[in-house]
């Protein structure tokens, strides 16, 4: 049988939800020990373990969405997913990751080991999350058909614009999500964004819960406390090529570990993660025949859609188009759905 190529995505935060309450014990039973290790690490740092968040009885949003259990929680979901994959079916040509899915996508491509992805994660989180640190909000750039709508656009164009004379309240693009503009400031900035632009489908533009001002230069002390607590030595070259936020490609062999510390420590914490570039690139240069995405949850399912679409990948033009594609012979697969999770894993 002839290996389909694949391109495997991470998650970032805020895809640990209630539907996905018991996910590691649903899927994830075969990698206790594996589970255990990291579980050994909460319990040193003194929290919750991994095992009593993932079997709660109810879904405690206060709980499960905490930074320090939801980012570990995500981590874990998603790394025991990519080491479920077919490898007889399935050749992982790349890997990236949205946000704090890079972190993920690191140690998925053995850029760090499993508990220093693991580290990494949950001592990252603690770092960029705070009261004072801002937050974000997300808005959609795209019509109902998944195509660019240049007014939404220039929308968030202005009031970034706009933003910029003040000396506190900045407003940032934090992340290019597909076809959807995450942006961080201030509380105050966030507050300001949320009424001027334009209402849409009596939702956006939606603050997200628990977010800080990531990818800013809000996160600049974020960025210099990494850097204290992270050595020259934590960072290898990857097994698998990677690419990060800004499309270049991290290739193995090829790889200086301090220049890839150099990004995660710093641009990719400081300045505007391009998720969508990412995407794009990895459709350019490896072509894949799937691209796969690790649970928990499948909200990275619609952004990516709208880069493929953005990209006219596969003569790929709106969003019925890419429906009626993915009928016929799915070209994206989300491990957190099941029915598309039954056709990556063995």
């Amino acid at each position: 049988m002839t290996k389909q190529r694949a391109v495997v995505i991470c998650p970032g935060r805020g895809t640990y939800n209630r539907k996905e309450l018991g996910y590691l014990a649903r899927y994830h039973a075969d990698k206790k020990n594996l589970l255990d290790e990291f579980d050994a690490l909460r319990q040193q740092q003194g929290k919750a373990t991994l095992a009593s968040l993932d079997s709660a009885n109810v879904f405690k949003s206060k709980e499960h969405l905490q930074a320090q259990n939801a980012a570990p929680l995500i981590m874990s979901c998603a790394y025991a997913d990519f080491l479920s994959i077919d490898r007889d079916k399935y050749d992982i040509v790349a890997v990236t990751g949205n946000s704090m899915g890079w972190y993920i996508a690191l140690t998925c491509a053995q850029a760090v080991e499993a508990q220093q992805g693991f580290d990494l994660v949950s001592t990252m989180s603690d770092f960029t999350q705070g009261a004072d640190l801002g937050g974000q909000l997300i808005y959609p750039l795209v019509n109902e058909q998944w195509e660019l709508d240049d007014t939404r656009v220039q929308d968030v164009k202005n009031i970034i614009a706009a933003s910029q004379s003040s000396s506190e309240n900045q407003l940032y693009m934090s992340i290019e999500f597909g076809g959807y503009a995450v942006l961080a400031g201030s509380h105050a900035a966030i507050r300001e964004a949320k009424q001027k632009l334009p209402v849409i489908d009596d939702q956006f533009p939606m603050e997200l819960p628990g977010h800080s001002a990531f990818h800013t230069p809000l996160m600049q002390r974020a960025s210099e406390k990494a850097f204290d607590y992270f050595g020259d030595d934590f960072f290898a070259s990857p097994h698998v090529p990677l690419v990060d936020g800004d499309g270049r490609v991290w290739q193995p062999q090829l790889t200086q570990p301090s220049a890839l510390r150099e990004y995660t420590l710093n641009n990719q914490v400081t300045q505007t993660y391009g998720f969508s570039k990412a995407v794009s690139v990895a459709l350019r240069e490896f072509a894949p025949d799937t691209v796969i995405l690790t649970g928990p949850g499948s909200t990275m399912g619609g952004a990516v859609a709208q880069v493929m679409i953005n990209e006219k990948w596969q003569n790929l033009a709106n969003k019925d188009d890419f429906i009626a594609r993915q009928d016929k012979s799915p070209i994206l697969l989300a491990m957190g759905l099941e029915e598309q999770r039954k056709l990556v894993v063995s």
